[in-house]
């Protein structure tokens, strides 16, 4: 998601309040509410253009943070990882495309993303009310079941070093869709093999078999 003027400004203000707040022991609650403004109460999007992060799994959650704001500093980053008690091994670190969540991600030490994280895995995913294609959607879920379930696991709804995927907005879904196969958002090592062979109809269909789950 890209923010632009005011939006921006009041954003990255609420970041560096955010770091400095924990430390004196502000509720998460408190700290969470810097994330509304995009990804809605509770982490439920109420807008196409950001994802949904309520449920999230701990481990992927911390991984997009620490890449936000370690970029391709691995050293870094499974430092970070061992002191939230994740494992080095499911964390990748590579940069990702440059938007107000990197600089949203250095307002918070790493002590606080697994708060974060922790806080957000345990709020209820509420799917997007959106329209989709039936036909297509049939057609997605056999294309996931064949190249996404293994980590994209019941639909898409849950893997525990994984995003997820199911009751997305579309346009979110497009947009990352894109963003992976152009090249502009690092691919983990096995979806880039499950996905080289996929069509453009392929992408399609997943997004609407997304869409579609409740």
């Amino acid at each position: 998601m890209r923010t632009k003027g005011l939006g921006a400004v009041l954003l990255l203000a609420g970041a560096a309040w955010a770091g400095g707040a924990a430390a004196q022991g502000v509720p998460v609650s408190v700290l969470a509410g810097n994330c509304v403004g995009c990804h809605g109460v509770d982490g439920v999007s109420r807008g196409p253009a950001a994802p949904s992060i309520a449920g999230m799994s701990k481990v992927y959650f911390v991984n997009a943070m620490l890449s936000y704001k370690y970029g391709k500093d691995l050293e870094k980053i499974e430092a970070a990882a061992k002191k939230l008690k994740i494992d080095p091994d499911d964390v990748e670190g590579h940069e990702r495309l440059a938007t107000v969540m990197d600089r949203m991600a250095k307002g918070y030490s790493d002590e606080e993303i697994g708060v974060l994280a922790d806080y957000f895995a345990g709020k209820r995913m509420a799917s997007a009310i959106q329209a989709f294609d039936t036909a297509l959607a049939a057609k997605g879920k056999r294309v996931h079941e064949d190249a996404c379930e293994k980590c994209h696991e019941n639909g898409g709804r849950k893997g525990d070093g994984s995003g997820t995927l199911a009751g997305q907005w579309m346009p979110y879904l497009n947009h990352s869709l894109t963003d992976f196969r152009a090249g502009h958002r690092a691919m983990p090592k096995k979806m880039r093999a499950n996905m080289k062979d996929l069509t453009d109809k392929d992408f399609e269909a997943l997004v609407h078999f997304y869409a579609s789950q409740k």
